[in-house]
This record gives structure tokens, sequence and C-alpha cells, in this order.
């Protein structure tokens, strides 16, 4: 039943469903990768935000520079780890009621985001909210291919699915 309204929805046949809560895509700190997340996510029906902490790169960009209120249907991207303010960012992300927090980086090496969290006393409980690595493994190297994978890890969370091919 469900594969039939998807399919009948993919040929244009049923009117796509109007989710009842809003969902919001927060990204975190201008860059390529955020540019095409906040393009594609508004295509994927996401109200849009970009925050980047700061004022000249907020300025350029259309960005607010400090983390707004932020409720429980909204996901947050950090697309940038090596960024000065992190710390302080995922703290402020972090004491709001958000759906999801993710941060890109190699997930080889533990995220700085964890040591500057824990300098400025955020409890472990709260920093286990940060996801890393983010997105679908398909081996994306360009922010067009990265802001895809992570959207779409983004959908199959929303979902309670775990991603990846049909068997």
């Amino acid at each position: 039943m469900a594969e039939d309204v998807a399919c009948a929805i993919a040929h244009g046949d049923v009117e796509v469903p109007v989710d009842s809560g809003e969902k919001v895509l927060a990204a975190v700190f201008a860059s390529p990768v955020a540019e095409h997340l906040l393009r594609y996510g508004r295509d994927l029906g996401y109200a849009t935000i970009l925050i980047d902490p700061d004022a000249r790169r907020a300025a350029e960009r259309g960005a607010v520079t400090s983390v707004p209120e932020l409720g429980p249907g909204v996901d947050v991207v950090l697309t940038d780890h090596h960024r000065e303010e992190l710390g302080t960012v995922v703290r402020d992300v972090l004491a709001r009621e958000v759906r999801w927090v993710g941060i890109m980086g190699n997930p080889r090496h533990e995220g700085p985001h964890v040591a500057a969290l824990r300098a400025l006393e955020v409890p472990e409980r709260d920093i286990e909210r940060v996801h890393r690595p983010i997105g679908l493994d398909i081996g994306s190297k360009t922010p067009p291919e990265i802001a895809i994978a992570t959207l779409a890890g983004l959908i199959a969370d929303r979902n309670g699915k775990s991603g990846g091919f049909f068997g």
C-alpha cells in the first residue's frame, strides 16, 4: 500500500501530503556545501536558514550571526569543523531542542567539537547528541555530492530508516 502511494506521488498522480510540522534545515558556516544544502533542502520542503558568526561572511550570504531560537523540527548541519567558533556555536545549538545536529568531518578522527565542548563544560549527554560522520556513504567528493549525501541521511533518519540500497 505504501509503495503504491509512493509510486503515485512519483508519477504525479497524487498530490504530495503536507507535513503537519514544519521542517527546518539550519546550515552553520557559509561554505559551498552549505549553499547546496540550503538549495536542495528548499526543494525537499525544508524552510532554511544560514548561520555564520563571522559578520562579514554573514552579510555577504544573508546569514544570521548567532544561533536563533530553534525548535524540535530543526535539523542542524555544521559544514566546517575547522572554524574557531565551532565549540561555541555547537554549545548554543545544543541549548535548543533541535531534532538533529551533525558536523561534517573525517570519521577517522575524533571531531574537534568534542574537546571544544568539554572545555566549555557541556555535559557529555549533550555532546553525544552530535552526529559525526553524517550523511550516507556514497563516496561524495564535491559540495553538491556532499549535500545530497547529507540530505539523504536526514531523510532516512526522519523516516526511521538506515539508508542504503534495497536488498
